[in-house]
């Protein structure tokens, strides 16, 4: 891995694999606030200002950051992958997966974007050129097919909703933007790497929440208002530096593979935080997914 040296361009940065996993764990564990936090910020804002104002608030401390420590512009061949990271985490998963929330559970909404990992791992081996062995595959598959059977079995068997398309749609975006991230986190620090995404993205939420704040109700509760801060400081751009910086250090498809603890990370959060039912099949799952972790990460040590 490497980072940004202001005055001699790139030198390298030595992240262990295992310091490389305690830091993308680190990043699912701030994540895994969002949905909860999202909730919380609906209380006082409607959804499109929560995306307009997340993305502005978290633009403008990331660019603070920049310019505090003389961040150089990156070079043109990371233009591409920096809208990619835009796109997918600044603008894209926030506002599809706040729509959703007004739709659906926190509970519901967390184990659908358990798929979230699974989307990453193909997009990184696409994108990043990883080509991890077929048990890596498998493994994979399975704890995504758990995560989708808990789905449907809380759904009752429905048909897919608004919702779901909604959460479908973001984590599709959104795995895009993961893995266009961790392979420039190979050669910008991640900090920056997510630093310049939400200041790309800034014309657009500003835009967003503008037009939003004449349309929708605001109602300044202390709820709306931490829920708001959490997911401008810590989901926007906080959980992504040490995010992107551990899939640098491990590689796309193991450290996508960590997020299938998300999802019950979450559940643990709605209880706790929201006063959400916990539902009876919770544990099955847990254990199911923490098996599947350990085996992707056995599968891929070595290569």
């Amino acid at each position: 891995m490497t980072a940004q040296n202001s005055a001699t361009g790139l030198r390298p940065i030595a992240v262990g694999p295992l310091g490389g996993t305690a830091q993308a764990a680190l990043g699912v564990l701030a994540f895994s606030f969002s949905f909860p936090a999202t909730a919380w910020a609906l209380e006082g804002f409607g959804p499109w200002t929560v995306t307009g104002l997340r993305g502005v608030l978290a633009a403008l401390l990331a660019g603070a950051c920049l310019l505090a420590t003389g961040a150089r512009v990156p070079p043109r061949s990371s233009w591409p992958g920096l809208a990619a990271v835009a796109v997918g985490c600044a603008v894209g998963f926030p506002l599809l997966s706040t729509l959703a929330l007004r739709l659906s559970s926190t509970a519901h909404s967390a184990v659908v974007i358990g798929l979230l990992p699974l989307a990453t791992a193909a997009v990184g081996a696409l994108r990043a050129g990883a080509r991890p062995p077929r048990a890596f595959w498998l493994a994979a598959t399975a704890g995504a097919a758990a995560v989708l059977a808990f789905t449907v079995q809380q759904s009752g068997g429905a048909g897919l909703t608004t919702a779901d398309l909604y959460l479908f749609g973001a984590l599709l975006l959104c795995a895009f933007g993961y893995a266009e991230g961790g392979r420039l986190a190979r050669g910008l620090p991640g900090w920056q790497v997510i630093g310049w995404g939400v200041v790309a993205a800034l014309p657009v939420n500003v835009l967003t929440g503008a037009l939003a704040l004449t349309v929708e109700p605001v109602h300044g509760n202390w709820h709306g208002i931490t829920g708001l801060a959490y997911l401008a400081a810590v989901s926007q751009f906080g959980g992504f530096v040490v995010w992107y910086r551990g899939m640098a250090a491990i590689g796309v498809p193991r450290a996508s593979q960590l997020q299938l603890a998300q999802p019950l990370l979450t559940l643990c959060w709605a209880v706790l935080l929201l006063a959400e039912t916990l539902p009876a099949t919770a544990l099955p799952t847990a254990l199911a997914v923490v098996a599947c972790i350990a085996v992707t990460q056995r599968a891929g040590r070595g290569r």
